[in-house]
């Protein structure tokens, strides 16, 4: 399970690059790398996702099989455990915290 959680850390520092201003390159890489090795990952794969991403800093454009990847991570952990790395509360949760909210407290 803690495996999960720190994947789905590294997958939301994944999305955070992506889609932030500071499109680092590196910071992609390592989060790629990462996540291909937490996975156990056969070298072939991982050799696969290195020669995506040359080409990816070749072309100045992410490669689609580098999302691909990332998107069958995500896809693939427990869904509690995605929620919770990206700060997701459930919705069950928070419908406990407004019952206790009354007219009369406002």
């Amino acid at each position: 399970m803690s495996g999960e959680v720190y994947q789905a850390q590294v997958l939301r520092n994944f999305f955070d690059t992506i889609t932030g201003t500071d499109r680092n390159l590196t910071r992609i890489y390592m989060c790629v790398l990462s996540l291909a090795k937490l996975r156990l990952e056969s070298p072939e794969k991982v050799t696969f996702l290195v020669d995506q991403l040359r080409k990816s800093k070749q072309k100045r454009e992410l490669s689609i099989d580098i999302l691909d990847y990332m998107c069958d991570v995500a896809r693939d952990l427990e869904l509690t455990t995605v929620q919770t790395a990206f700060g997701v509360k459930d919705v069950s949760a928070l419908a406990d915290d407004f019952a206790a909210i009354s007219l009369d407290s406002l």
